[in-house]
């Protein structure tokens, strides 16, 4: 078979089930998709069901189809972190021993004072906080004094908060910029601005979000498919997390629709490569929020647009459905939790129903890539096409 096209799907934190060493991390007990089927009951996700979500290890309480569309299975983080980036470039071929950097104090003093010194601005905050929490707490004196918010997680990321009437987005990039140049010294995986608008009491986070991520420490799927001139379409806040590299089109989007939208516009033009999109809603608006009623309604209306692209795939199409790490809205932590993800496979001319078992690192998505590609093998992961031909 000749597969010339491949759609990849990343469902931002849709989790399923801990990790062995999930201990280390503190998220004993996550199961982000199973424990919101628990929390709020029957979730009607017909479609991916249809093709064997529910007969993954570890998914509970979907129904476990007899004949499904697609291969399935799960795959385990083999890098050390629980961070989009990490889980990313992990997707992408690159394993990472080491886990970034993460400032459960606040970022120590030498880096906030190269931040005040290439800005000229003094700043607020310096801690780990809930995004939404930390501009209810200094938002009005933000506004009073003209001071950008500065804030981490339990992530390697610096992140800045501004109201858009006090420093507009333009500005706020250009203050990311120059957080990025530093947080490059420290390793720090992603710098993100964070713009919101309103009055005291009623302060909502904007979606000009804007990610700037730690360019990739080695060679990646994406690169090699790039070299040779093999198109690579990156939506959503993909060309954010690979650095911009590796990619020959970039479509940024607004929420979890306009990236489904953006998706099919993609595959009714381009007829091979890569189309690589990141659905971020799961992850940045429910699972940080300990939302797991609006979870659930983001992962059904995503379900729903599933037969939109399985229609627009042909006979050498391959979709891939996966995720990046887990964020559980039921736990009392608003952070990523170490968990496996799901593996969907699906094509008109490829086997269904294989079960791919436990895979021992994301990697072998983007091995199965390169084999698909016919180029040079990545580092890491094992392919599972000939599972599936």
């Amino acid at each position: 078979m000749n597969i010339g096209r491949i759609t990849l799907l990343i469902l931002d934190s849709v989790g399923i089930g801990e990790l062995p060493d999930a201990k280390d991390y503190k998220d004993e007990g996550s199961n982000t998709l199973s424990n919101i089927i628990k929390a709020v009951g029957r979730l009607n996700l017909l479609n991916l069901e249809a093709m064997g979500l529910g007969l993954i290890q570890g998914v509970k309480g979907l129904e476990k189809i007899k004949h499904p569309t697609a291969s399935y299975g799960r795959m385990a983080e083999a890098s050390k972190g629980k961070d989009t980036t990490i889980g990313h470039w992990e997707i992408a071929g690159l394993i990472i021993d080491k886990p970034l950097p993460t400032f459960p104090d606040g970022f120590p003093k030498e880096i906030m004072d190269r931040f005040k010194k290439e800005t000229g601005l003094a700043y607020l905050g310096n801690k780990p906080a809930s995004g939404t929490e930390i501009i209810k707490e200094l938002g009005e004196e933000h506004i009073r004094t003209g001071k950008p918010i500065i804030y981490t997680s339990a992530d390697s990321v610096f992140q800045i908060a501004a109201h858009e009437d006090v420093i507009p987005p333009d500005r706020l990039y250009k203050l990311c910029r120059a957080a990025r140049n530093i947080a490059d010294t420290y390793n720090i995986g992603r710098v993100i601005a964070r713009p919101f608008t309103g009055v005291k009491g009623s302060f909502k986070r904007t979606q000009r979000r804007k990610d700037f991520s730690m360019a990739p420490p080695g060679e990646t799927i994406l690169d090699k498919l790039a070299a040779k001139n093999i198109p690579v379409v990156g939506i959503g806040k993909i060309g954010d997390i690979y650095g911009h590299r590796g990619l020959t089109e970039e479509i940024h989007t607004n929420n979890n629709m306009n990236g489904v939208d953006k998706t099919i516009e993609a595959m009714e033009r381009i007829d091979k490569g890569l189309i690589f999109t990141n659905l971020v809603d799961f992850d940045m608006l429910y699972g940080h929020r300990n939302d797991a009623t609006g979870y659930a309604n983001a992962l059904e209306e995503v379900d729903k647009r599933i037969p939109e692209i399985l229609t627009l795939l042909n006979d050498q199409d391959m979709l891939i459905i996966t995720a990046d790490h887990g964020c559980d809205p039921t736990t009392s932590s608003t952070d990523h939790s170490r968990e496996y993800v799901p593996l969907l496979v699906y094509g008109k001319k490829l086997r269904p129903g294989i079960d791919l078992g436990t895979r021992k690192t994301f990697a072998d998505v983007g091995q199965t890539i390169a084999h698909i590609f016919n180029v040079k093998k990545i580092r890491n992961g094992d392919s599972f096409l000939n599972s599936i031909i």
